[in-house]
């Protein structure tokens, strides 16, 4: 490694992409959405600036803070630390993003113990971040604690490992395509209806969630951190209430973004029990993301994650016709959820890496 003269200044966050103050935060998405490419050949994975400044505005439920690597006043890295406000949080998620053409030169280092500073300022005792891959072969192949799934080396894998790291599980990244034939969709949903019987129903609205679901949501979405395969990785217990789903509702829809849920009630104790949630930004033809899909632990079984998502997939073409791709990210050892994708026609597009660190 040859070490160059850079500095490192906090991330200036604008209150919008017009203002005079903006020029780093878009080059923060620009810059997201590069290392997405280069990492995975998916620049659609990174959301936009406009997009990405409703959450960052809002400190309320989570904190993000961003700090700029520049040499000679070009950006030449960032890194971004996020910090969940939930009572006794005890991690900080980060992500550091330096191109390959500046590369080894000790500036992917300043920033990984950038963020391990933050971290520690802010009391939390556990690092955690996700690197993305290509799904190829490589020449050493890592696979996680969980057993399942397997990841090429990449320099900021290196990195990590040198660092103190553990590489704790692997997602599976599918894409869906929108614009094929629904058949599969319209026969899957058919008959999970008819297997999770009378006692089940199905749901659906956009965003802003309306008022009188908004308790009921909330302790579905609670349930995420908790329900989710998540291997060893330390996770903070989310706190959800009705006034944090009208916040995050308020942080999504506020630039445009447009949200599709499609829910399952357990009818005789008024509960929702499953969920998916597709999300496109104001720009309807980019790629849709896939934010959470959940069926809580109690009511498995009865094929409601099928029902969630095929019914939300076959809601989604009439709301973002432009849109061409559903991308989402799974558990390899969440194989229920798997399943699923892979018989109603995701492909595995890519994949992501989970590494921890305990301070």
């Amino acid at each position: 490694m040859t070490t160059t003269t850079f500095e490192i200044t906090p991330l200036t966050i604008p209150a919008s992409v017009e203002a005079e103050d903006a020029a780093d935060f878009l080059a923060y998405a620009e810059l997201n959405r590069q290392i997405c490419d280069e990492e995975a050949g998916l620049p659609g994975l990174a959301q936009n600036a406009v997009d990405m400044i409703p959450g960052w505005l809002d400190d309320t439920d989570e904190i993000s803070r961003g700090f700029v690597a520049r040499r000679d006043g070009e950006i030449v890295g960032m890194v971004t630390v996020s910090l969940a406000q939930d009572e006794g949080a005890s991690t900080a998620e980060f992500d550091l993003m330096v191109p390959r053409a500046h590369w080894g030169h000790g500036i992917e280092d300043a920033l990984l113990a950038r963020a391990e500073e933050e971290a520690r300022l802010a009391g939390r005792h556990v690092l955690q971040t996700w690197t993305l891959h290509r799904p190829v072969e490589g020449e050493r192949m890592l696979t996680p604690k969980t057993g399942w799934g397997k990841v090429p080396s990449t320099g900021l894998t290196a990195l990590f490992e040198a660092n103190g790291f553990s590489f704790e599980q692997v997602e599976r990244n599918s894409a869906f395509d929108l614009h094929g034939d629904t058949t599969a969709l319209k026969n899957a949903l058919a008959d999970a209806l008819a297997a999770a019987g009378a006692e089940y129903r199905e749901f659906s609205w956009t965003l802003p969630t309306p008022v009188d679901i908004r308790a009921g949501y909330a302790a579905a979405l609670a349930r995420l951190s908790t329900d989710a395969p998540t291997g060893d990785l330390e996770v903070d217990e989310q706190q959800w209430d009705a006034e944090r789903v009208a916040r995050r509702d308020a942080r999504l829809t506020g630039s445009g973004q447009l949200v599709s849920v499609s829910a399952v009630e357990h009818i005789p104790s008024g509960a929702i029990v499953a969920y998916n949630e597709l999300l496109i930004g104001a720009d309807r033809s980019e790629v849709t993301h896939q934010m959470g899909t959940l069926v809580l632990k109690e009511h498995r079984g009865h094929r409601l994650g099928t029902v969630v998502k095929c019914a939300n997939l076959l809601r989604w073409r009439a709301f973002a016709p432009e849109s061409t791709t559903v991308s989402t990210f799974n558990a390899e050892e969440n194989r229920p959820m798997l399943d699923i994708n892979e018989a109603i026609g995701f492909v595995p597009v890519s994949y992501a890496g989970a590494w921890q660190k305990k301070l």
